[in-house]
């Protein structure tokens, strides 16, 4: 997944490429994202960087202006946990089959990947997280980044429901994770169809996604708490597979709004409310006359979906589950929409 850069060189006011291949293949970006640096007097350039496949790199300049010097101070505090975020390894650095447990990896980290933050460093994340979340639903990075910041309340009593149910409990002390490296694709190819490990295998075959995609935490002050936030991620294609929805905006914000009532997290309710200035007039109306009321009384009947071990239930049929669950079909007219 892309990572914002926090600092580029070069002439404010126009494109320029950093580095150009004189030879060879075209540029085929395989990493982008936003970068904004602070230049001398007080002047703030912004705008976005792509990775070629071949090492090759461009810039490209949105805009520059000139800011207050207090605001200039404000930057260079948030963007400090910003550049620890930069020498960190991305997802697949690490094997994502390690579950997160309390151990020394230096000076006050809590984890692997954590980065210690102060309270104004997170309301600065947590504000620049959330505007780049709604500019472009698909920054996957800033979502994770705005629902590490936000959502410590949230997490504490989604942590509290876990430890009170027997499944959930256990889930908390074996730590298990979802990725390519712990799924055995071959044995959920071979379930019976209308299975759930077979349906997410579809799922995930359909829509052309990875449950690799999942950022790791890194914002969350307390490893036990970080757990919890990176299993509700790795689930997420999961809740997909149980509503019948797919990954385009408006499955998308089904799913917020089930996840919202499910979980409290800020994250969840800012995506249920303000992701629907992206749809359309047709869509928007089907979704708040019947989605919206169908994800929100399906969200308050089902229990705890983190309280699910679904590592081994795989071999349950989905509709039996669902059942379990309490959470019913959308109307099938809503599933053509989507």
């Amino acid at each position: 997944m892309s990572q914002p850069a926090v600092q580029a060189r070069g002439k404010p006011g126009r494109p320029e490429v950093l580095r150009k291949r004189k030879s060879g293949p075209p540029l085929n970006p395989k990493a982008s994202g936003a970068y904004l640096e602070i230049l001398s007097g007080g002047e703030v350039r912004w705008g976005e960087f792509y990775i070629g496949k071949f090492g090759a790199s461009a810039l490209t300049s949105r805009g520059h202006r000139e800011v207050p010097a207090v605001m200039v101070t404000l930057l260079r505090e948030s963007l400090h946990p910003l550049r620890l975020l930069q020498r960190l390894p991305g997802p697949a650095a690490g094997p994502a089959d390690v579950p997160l447990r309390a151990a020394s990896h230096g000076t006050g980290l809590l984890y692997p990947e954590h980065i210690p933050t102060s309270p104004l460093q997170k309301a600065l994340l947590a504000a620049g997280s959330a505007g780049m979340a709604l500019y472009n639903p698909y920054r996957h990075d800033m979502v994770a980044v705005l629902g590490e910041t936000t959502g410590c309340r949230a997490l504490k009593v989604l942590r509290d429901q876990m430890k009170r149910d027997p499944e959930g409990s256990q889930i908390l002390q074996e730590r298990p994770r979802i990725s390519l490296a712990t799924l055995d694709l071959g044995k959920l190819q071979s379930l019976p169809e209308g299975s759930l490990g077979r349906e997410y295998l579809r799922f995930l075959d359909e829509n052309r996604v990875s449950p690799d995609t999942r950022a790791p935490t890194r914002f969350v002050d307390d490893e036990e708490l970080a757990y919890v936030i990176q299993r509700y991620r790795e689930v997420h294609d999961m809740l997909h597979t149980l509503l019948g929805m797919p990954t385009n905006i408006l499955g998308e914000i089904v799913v917020k709004w089930f996840e919202a009532v499910q979980t409290g997290l800020p994250m969840c309710i800012l995506g249920a409310l303000f992701g629907p200035v992206r749809l359309s007039a047709q869509h928007l109306q089907v979704l708040v006359s019947e989605l919206v009321p169908w994800a929100v009384q399906n969200g308050r009947r089902a229990p705890c979906v983190l309280n699910l071990y679904y590592e081994r239930r795989w071999e349950q049929p989905l509709t039996a589950l669902r059942e379990e669950l309490g959470i019913t079909e959308p109307p099938l007219h809503i599933k053509r929409l989507t």
